[in-house]
C-alpha cells in the first residue's frame, strides 16, 4: 500500500542545532528512493509502507548512534484504495480549489 506521510524526527539530548540529524535522514530517505520535501517542520515522503516505514527505522538507529540518547518522531498517514494520489496531486488540488473561489467572489 502506498502512503503519504508527514515525519519529523527529533532527537532530544543533542543541545538546539539539529541540522545534522535531520540531513541525516533526508539522506536517507533520498537514498530509499522515497523523493523526500522538506519543509519547515518536518519532511513530506512518499512510496510504498514498508519503504518509509523501513527507512524511518533506519533514520532512527542513525540519529541514535550520532549520539542522541532519546529520538521522538511524529508521523501523519495517508492512504487511498480507491484511486493513486500523490503529495503533488493533493496539493494541486487544494490550489486549484483556493483559484477557483477566488476567481467566483467566495471567501473562506
Amino acid at each position: 500500500m502506498r502512503v503519504i506521510a508527514d515525519i519529523s524526527v527529533v532527537p532530544l539530548g543533542v543541545g538546539v542545532s539539529l541540522s545534522p540529524y535531520i540531513a541525516a535522514c533526508e539522506r536517507i530517505l533520498v537514498a530509499a528512493g522515497l523523493s523526500p520535501r522538506l519543509h519547515a517542520s518536518g519532511t513530506n515522503v512518499e512510496g510504498e509502507w514498508d519503504d518509509v516505514f523501513d527507512a524511518l527505522k533506519v533514520c532512527h538507529d542513525t540519529v541514535h548512534n550520532m549520539g542522541a540518547p532519546r529520538v521522538t518522531t511524529s508521523m501523519r498517514l495517508a492512504t487511498r484504495t480507491d484511486r493513486d494520489e500523490t503529495a503533488e496531486t493533493r496539493v494541486n488540488s487544494v490550489l486549484a480549489a483556493v483559484g477557483n473561489a477566488s476567481s467566483d467572489g467566495e471567501s473562506g
